[in-house]
This record gives structure tokens, C-alpha cells and sequence, in this order.
């Protein structure tokens, strides 16, 4: 018995997991690989992902394991730059803007990083099966050990589907994905060399209609290129370093250091779950939505899953909110997801689009991209979206508003915050201290003064996921609507507790 089975171990399973120990919930991780997976597969992350990282304890390993990147630059088939979109070293969150890295490595430092939560419990080399519902709002997870062949059950409130694109638990679910209409096959190859390529240290993106392609720097001796393959080849055709090498001889000459660490074929596609919920059950990462990798969200995207369902979970669980607060994770994911799926997707129609005739388009539109709103924010400013709005996200029309966005990242707190630049009255004060708030008044020029002020507020709500619930003007009335927090504060340890949902 658990309170929430997590099936599959990848970025978005681990950090789920580690989320939900770090308020005292214990879980059950089930995987099917025996180890870490080690082919690489994702290979960029951003400053949001970083702090994420760091919040979890990890800044000094990552960085130990990973190489900030310039930024991105559009190339035409001759490889000259028809646009630059630099990173900068240090974002707005306090990390690099644009970071490359291995994935397999990345893994081994979040699994290791769980050794510190008991209550977490990671089995691997096993295969789930399927689940039924039982009375009282459980579930049994069946899966079976894939060394001795034996069925196992465990029972759990939740489960979450963190089991990849072609989810198990999406489709016991019955759940459809909605096709958004881009399907491309492309090869994709990592090389080790210890000599410098002397190429511009960001990501190259080739726009050719012809033989769209990738490049980047991942690490002091790892490259990777990304090829769309044409209708009559396959990954066979590329299976060594000199059958690579008529595809990768614009970026590495003559250069003899080349090892080919592996070629793969990859089918990159954009899809979205129809539900993210049904029940107890939920769906994240790429079991609820697929990303072509052209802006690197892919893998970002299903951590921020985790981190926008688990605290609300959490907070379920300990009884600080009611469950119907869960729908919030769709409300607020799901259109954030879309968004940057198509963010994606013109950036992939800037790469593969309209032959000669989207040549010259592209040569006319692409270094005015920064005028479109949604790209310029992603490409420029590499910010996501706001949160739309839901139950935990109050974005008045017509008027600016922080709602919906990540704070600063010098709010620390495992419950809600409260920060505003005009002192609370004492009766006021206390009880947000005793419903779990940590409370912050801060100077108006201060650097949170300075953040409430591009909002138009004096204070603002922030949830334990650091975005904004709400903002405004009217701090006392403002203070009566944050939510309780207190559960999630003292954290008291679960395990092998009875359920707060069970009779409901």
C-alpha cells in the first residue's frame, strides 16, 4: 500500500517522485529498464528547468555535467546565419539561459539525489501491466518482475503516468492524442572528439528544405547533429562514421578525431493528450504530450508537469486543499504545453517549409521574428507563457498582472507565500503564519518591490510551485485568499498512514 504510484523512471517520473518525498508522501516508483537508459536522448534544458534542478538540491552537479549555450542561429542551406537569437549567461532566474547536457547523466544524478527520502521507494526492471479500481477511490497497479517473471499488486490512491509516448497508462485509460499535424523523420548522431570544432557555440539550425538540420555542442567532447531523413533513406544508410561524414563535413572539415558514439532514427511528431485526468490518474510528459525538439522543451516540458501537479497533490493529501483542485493541473498545463508545441512548429515550418518559394520567404520573415509575440518570448526572452487561469491562478482581463508567472527566484518556501511592500496588520500577520504562509514585507525598491511594481501591486500570492496566484493593489484583502499551507509546512511523515481520500 502507497499513496501514489509513479510508473516510469525517466526526468519527469524521478523529479515527480522526489517532489511528492520531499513533503513526506511516500511513493512507489516502477520501471521497466534495469538501469538508467542509456542512450542520449534529450539534450537541452533553460534557466526555468535549471532552477528547478536547483531547488532540488542539484545546481552544483548540474553544472558540473552540463555546457551553457549562446543561444540559437537560423542558417540557409549555404550555412550563412539569417538569424541570431543569443542566451545569456546568467537569465532572469539566476542560471544560464540555454544549457546542454546528457541525459543519461542528468538521470543518474536525480536517482542518486533520491537515496535522500526514505519514504521513496524505486523499483526497476519491472513492467506494468494494467490497474483496476477498488472501492473507496483506490487503485491497484498489477507488474510484473521481469527477472523472475511473478506478478506483483500494489495498492494507491493515485497514479501518474510518467511511461513516455507510448503510454501504457494513456491507453488502459482510454485516451486519444489529438495529432497536430507534424510528422518528420529524422536521423540523429553523436560524435566524440576531443578537438574544438571552432563552430559558434550555440545551436545551428539549418533551414533547408532539401536536408533540414541540427547541430550543437552538447559537452567539452560531444557533438550531436539531427538530419531530416528523405522518403527512400533510413539510419542503415548512416550506420558509420564515413557514411555520416558527407552530412557533418560542413562542421568538421578533415578532422580525424571523430568517434561515432551512436546513430538513431527518431519520428519527431506533435500530439496532445485529449485528457490529463481522469480520476486519480494522471498523465505527464510525453504520455501527455509530444513536442518536436526544435525549440528544446521536450523534456522541460513534462518536468514542469511535475512540478505544477505534485505540491497540489501534496496539499490534497495532507488536507490542506480539496481534491477538486486537481482539474487545475490540466486547466493550467495543457494550454501552457500547446503553446510551446507551437512555438515548435513554426519553428520547424522555418526550417522545412515551401521549397524555393519558402526560401525566400524565410530569407524575408525570419530575422523579423522577434516582432511575433509568442516567439519573441520564447527566442528573445526565453520566458514560457503565463499560466492561464484556473482555481490557483487569478488573471483579471484587461489589466497587467503577475498572476500566472514565476516570481523571483528569491522566494524560498515549502508552503504558499505571501509577499507585499506594505506591513500587515499584527492579527493579520499571525494568521497567515499559522495557516502555514511565510510572509514577506519588503522594501518597495528592493528587488521583489522592484517585481511587484512591473505588476501594478503591492503584494502577491505565491504558490509552493513559486507562481503567482494572484496580485493587487488591496494587500489586506488580498491576504484573506491565500490558501491553507499549513499540512504542507510541518509535513509530517505519511507512510503507512490511512488515506485522507478514502470515504470520500
Amino acid at each position: 500500500m502507497t499513496s501514489v504510484v509513479i510508473v516510469g523512471a525517466g526526468p519527469t517520473g524521478i523529479v515527480a517522485a522526489t517532489l511528492l518525498a520531499r513533503y513526506h508522501v511516500d511513493c512507489l516508483v516502477l520501471d521497466r529498464w534495469p538501469e538508467v537508459y542509456r542512450q542520449p536522448r534529450a539534450v537541452h534544458l533553460d534557466d526555468e528547468i535549471y532552477r528547478i534542478l536547483a531547488d532540488l538540491g542539484l545546481a552544483e552537479q548540474f553544472a558540473a555535467i552540463s555546457r551553457p549555450a549562446a543561444g540559437l542561429q537560423l542558417l540557409d542551406a549555404d550555412l550563412k546565419v539569417l538569424a541570431r537569437f543569443t542566451r545569456e549567461p546568467v537569465g532572469r532566474h539566476g542560471f544560464p539561459q540555454a544549457n546542454m547536457f546528457d541525459q543519461p547523466q542528468l538521470e543518474e544524478l536525480l536517482r542518486a539525489n533520491l537515496a535522500r527520502y526514505p519514504q521513496l521507494r524505486l523499483r526497476t526492471n519491472v513492467e506494468v501491466t494494467g490497474f483496476t479500481r477498488l472501492g473507496q477511490g483506490r487503485l491497484q497497479v498489477a507488474f510484473v518482475d521481469r527477472t523472475t517473471g511473478a506478478t506483483e499488486h500494489v495498492e494507491a490512491d493515485y497514479l501518474l503516468g510518467c511511461d513516455g509516448a507510448n503510454s501504457m497508462v494513456r491507453r488502459r485509460l482510454g485516451v486519444a492524442m489529438t495529432d497536430m499535424h507534424f510528422e518528420q523523420r529524422w536521423l540523429v548522431a553523436d560524435v566524440r572528439s576531443t578537438v574544438d570544432l571552432k563552430q559558434w557555440d550555440g545551436v545551428h539550425q539549418v533551414c533547408n528544405p532539401a536536408r533540414a538540420a541540427t547541430y550543437m555542442r552538447i559537452g567539452n567532447d560531444r557533438y550531436r547533429w539531427e538530419f531530416r531523413l528523405l522518403p527512400n533513406e533510413s539510419v542503415a544508410d548512416y550506420s558509420t562514421l564515413e557514411t555520416l561524414r558527407p552530412l557533418i563535413a560542413p562542421w568538421v572539415g578533415s578532422c580525424a578525431d571523430l568517434e561515432l558514439v551512436r546513430v538513431a532514427e527518431y519520428t519527431f511528431r506533435a500530439a496532445i493528450a485529449g485528457r490529463w485526468r481522469v480520476g486519480n490518474v494522471f498523465l505527464l510528459g510525453d504520455a501527455a504530450h509530444l513536442t518536436p525538439p526544435f525549440i528544446g522543451q521536450g523534456m522541460g516540458a513534462g518536468v514542469r508537469d511535475a512540478v505544477n501537479l505534485c505540491w497540489k497533490l501534496a496539499a490534497v493529501i495532507a488536507g490542506d486543499l480539496p481534491e477538486h483542485i486537481l482539474d487545475s493541473y490540466p486547466q493550467e498545463r495543457k494550454p501552457h504545453a500547446r503553446a510551446l508545441i507551437r512555438v515548435a512548429l513554426a519553428m520547424g515550418w522555418a526550417m522545412t517549409a515551401g521549397g524555393g518559394f519558402g526560401d525566400t520567404v524565410r530569407r524575408a520573415v525570419l530575422p523579423r521574428l522577434g516582432r511575433i509575440p509568442a516567439l519573441r518570448l520564447r527566442l528573445f526572452d526565453g520566458v514560457t507563457p503565463a499560466l492561464r487561469n484556473s482555481a490557483l491562478v487569478h488573471r483579471p482581463r484587461g489589466r497587467r498582472s503577475l498572476a500566472g508567472t514565476l516570481c523571483p527566484n528569491t522566494v524560498q518556501s515549502e508552503g504558499f507565500t505571501f509577499v507585499t511592500t506594505t506591513p500587515l496588520p499584527p492579527a493579520v500577520h499571525g494568521e497567515l503564519t499559522e495557516r502555514g504562509t511565510t510572509v514577506l514585507v519588503v522594501d518597495p525598491d528592493s528587488e521583489l518591490g522592484r517585481w511587484l511594481r512591473t505588476g501594478r501591486a503591492k503584494a502577491a500570492i505565491i504558490r509552493p510551485d513559486r507562481t503567482v496566484m494572484r496580485s493587487g493593489t488591496n494587500v489586506v484583502g488580498l491576504s484573506e485568499l491565500v490558501p491553507s499551507s499549513a499540512g504542507l509546512v510541518s509535513c509530517p511523515s505519511r507512510a503507512g498512514r490511512p488515506s485522507r481520500r478514502r470515504g470520500r
